[in-house]
This record gives structure tokens, C-alpha cells and sequence, in this order.
């Protein structure tokens, strides 16, 4: 069965090849079925394998180029080149320990990022050669992961005006309620401006309903990117076409792929 792929055409305008996998096309068995590429929620590790292998190649590369990393919900950036080409592509073991956002400047290297409700991003500066992959659920967004990110690609060369971003599928708003303490994160975040409408809307007494990928957005916009220069994929995981890991625990991941083109 032929992996499909969501492509952001317009990313190899910008030197690049970015893409996120769906839920199919995999070998995975229920509750994971089938093209779960998460070695770490339960699922069989040589299924994981197989599903990681098949969805490289619908990108047009071979796993031993993907670089994955043990995220943990921070702004952690970690600049991998061609010696880290493979890092965590057949066991956790040797992923990228404690990173969430995933710099290279080298190509023949493809960025990885996993997910099942968080936000999947990748930015690129043309000009300068910069690729990063960033995961940003709410706890990454409040923190900053986007800004960390635009700095870790400032000291390779890369400048936020000339930045291209392109932000994979994540939660439906309507599916993300949080509390207060949440929205007053997302809003610190920003400061001094005020959090954007789009980001939190009231929906009842002490609760919100929030855009994750508007969140990071005004971020991308704060920190100086083209608010033209910044692609979403226009779907979120209320589609079943994408693991959601508040529809169905446990469940699979999806991932976003980035490679800088030659």
C-alpha cells in the first residue's frame, strides 16, 4: 500500500522538501493501525521500523538519512549535521536526547519531528541555507519554541524576514478546551503584545478554546516573519486521516519531515 504524503509544494521554492505522513499506509495492528512512526507509545518495534522505512521512501529518501530526537515539550534546539544522519531512526537510544526543535544546515539530512496533536513546524531561510523542524504542543508554544528556534537559526546566518514556515496539522480548537492557567501561558508568551483573538476564545466560565497553530503564528509574526511567508496545512487531527492523542489513548504519531534540497 502506497504511503501518502500531505506536501507543501511551494516549500521547494524555498530549497526545501517538507511534508507530513497521515495514519495510513502502514503495517501497525490496532490501536496504532497502521502508519504509527512513534517507537515509544506501546506499539511493536519492528513494525515502527518497517512504517519509518516506508514512509522515507514516499519522501523520497532512506532512513538512515532521518534524524529523530526524544522530545520533551521544551525549546531545546539541537544543531545535527551529516555524522548524526540515522540518530534514533531504529531505537530511541541514540535519538537526539531532550530536544524539540531539530537545526541542520547540511543537506542529506532529514529532520523529523513526531506528533499526535501538537504542532509540527518547519522553517527555512533560502538565503541561508537554515532548515528547522519544531514541536510545539501548548507547554513548547508557552515557552517559546518558535522563538528558540529563530534564534538557534539566527547563529547559522538566517534572518526572520527571509524565513518560510510551514505548520503541520494539529488539535482542533474546538476539540482544545484548557483552563485559564494555560491561556495566561500562551498570552506571557507574547508579552508586550496582547494574545491574539484567534488564539483563545472564551468558551464558558474558566475555560478556552485554543488555536495552537494560531498561537504559534503570532509568534512566527512577533519574531519577524512575512505573515506571507508562513503556510499552514489547513487540516487538523479532527480528520482521521491523523493520530489524536485526545480522541484515543493510546495511540500513534504522525510526523513531519524536512530536508534541505541539493
Amino acid at each position: 500500500m502506497a504511503v501518502p504524503l500531505v506536501h507543501w509544494e511551494e516549500a521547494a521554492a524555498s530549497g526545501s522538501a517538507v511534508a507530513v505522513t497521515t495514519r495510513h499506509g502502514g503495517v501497525s495492528r490496532t490501536p496504532y493501525d497502521t502508519l504509527n512512526l512513534g517507537l515509544h507509545v506501546g506499539d511493536r518495534p519492528v513494525d515502527v521500523e518497517l512504517n519509518r522505512a516506508r514512509a522515507a521512501a514516499a519522501f523520497g529518501v532512506g532512513l538512515e538519512t532521518m534524524v529523530f530526537a526524544r522530545q520533551v515539550h521544551g525549546t531545546t534546539a539541537a544543531l545535527v549535521g551529516p555524522a548524526d544522519r540515522g540518530r534514533g531512526s531504529v531505537s530511541e537510544d541514540d535519538a537526539v536526547p531532550g530536544a524539540d526543535i531539530l537545526v541542520t544546515t547540511s543537506v542529506g539530512v532529514t529532520l523529523v519531528i513526531l506528533v499526535a496533536d501538537c504542532v509540527p513546524l518547519a522553517l527555512v531561510d533560502p538565503a541561508a541555507g537554515v532548515l528547522a523542524a519544531v514541536h510545539a504542543g501548548w507547554r513548547g508554544t508557552a515557552a517559546g519554541a518558535v522563538p528558540a528556534a529563530l534564534r538557534a537559526m539566527a547563529d547559522r546566518g538566517a534572518r526572520p524576514e527571509r524565513v518560510r514556515a510551514f505548520l503541520g496539522p494539529a488539535v482542533a480548537p474546538e476539540r482544545y478546551q484548557v483552563d485559564p492557567a494555560v491561556r495566561h501561558a500562551l498570552a506571557r508568551a507574547v508579552r508586550p503584545a496582547d494574545l491574539d483573538p484567534a488564539v483563545a476564545r472564551a468558551d464558558g466560565p474558566d475555560h478556552w478554546l485554543v488555536d495552537l497553530v494560531a498561537a504559534n503564528r503570532q509568534q512566527l509574526v512577533g519574531r519577524g516573519v512575512l505573515p506571507e511567508h508562513i503556510s499552514a496545512s489547513g487540516v487538523t487531527t479532527a480528520d482521521g486521516a491523523f493520530f489524536s492523542d485526545r480522541a484515543a489513548r493510546p495511540c500513534g504519531r504522525f510526523a513531519l519531515m524536512a530536508r534541505l534540497l541539493g
